[in-house]
């Protein structure tokens, strides 16, 4: 592979995981929640990692091309993060310094919500069949879709960094204050059902502006 499309990828993977979105405000729930945050973290990675895996199949030649199939995945996301963001507000406040917290949801509980928040973002899915066979070379050893894949795991890589930072973050700033943790949790509910929200008003308004 051409080192130089590697890292100019590289780079701008790490400029998309550090912009907040859904996995931001999932990662910043999580650690605002008892419990290892290992799990819903490695979720998120995975989900981007079957998601890079069908964009580099051709599967994302066949979404760019039948469009109810995009409109499809967007609502689903979106539902997934309204019902996310309904979950968030209602669950309770922890205090860190409580040692009698019961932790939220199994190990499985928390990687399958991390890998949903992930797999069902159609703006990551975009954002990567754009940008991921730009930075294929053709005269390269291996075929592009392996390209496409090696690449996407180093986008993989960054969110696994960053929103484990993100995750930990949040608990050592607010663990410990859960005043400010309850705020931000809120916050954190209220961007996602408001992300989850515009998804659908967007595919709503191409809807209209195509009849």
């Amino acid at each position: 592979m051409d080192g130089a499309l590697m890292l100019q990828f590289w780079t701008i993977a790490i400029l998309l995981a550090l912009t907040p979105g859904p996995d931001w405000a999932f990662a910043i729930a999580t650690g605002l929640r008892p419990g290892s945050v290992v799990p819903a973290v490695l979720g998120m990675a995975f989900g981007y990692v079957v998601m890079i895996g069908v964009l580099a199949l051709g599967a994302g030649a066949l979404v760019a091309t039948f469009p109810p199939l995009l409109t499809a995945l967007t609502v689903l996301g979106a539902a997934y993060l309204v019902y996310l963001g309904v979950t968030t507000l209602r669950g309770p406040a922890h205090s860190f310094d409580d040692t009698t917290a019961v932790p939220s949801g199994g190990f499985t509980s928390q990687f399958l919500r991390g890998a949903g928040v992930s797999g069902f973002n159609p703006k990551g899915l975009l954002l990567l069949l754009a940008l991921l066979p730009q930075f294929t070379s053709a005269g390269a050893a291996w075929r592009p879709e392996a390209q496409m894949f090696v690449l996407g795991l180093l986008h993989v890589a960054n969110c696994i960094v960053i929103y484990f930072a993100v995750a930990h973050g949040s608990r050592r700033l607010l663990g410990t204050r859960p005043r400010a943790g309850l705020v931000i949790t809120k916050i954190a509910g209220v961007t996602m059902i408001a992300l989850g929200l515009l998804l659908v008003t967007e595919q709503l308004l191409a809807f209209t502006a195509g009849r």
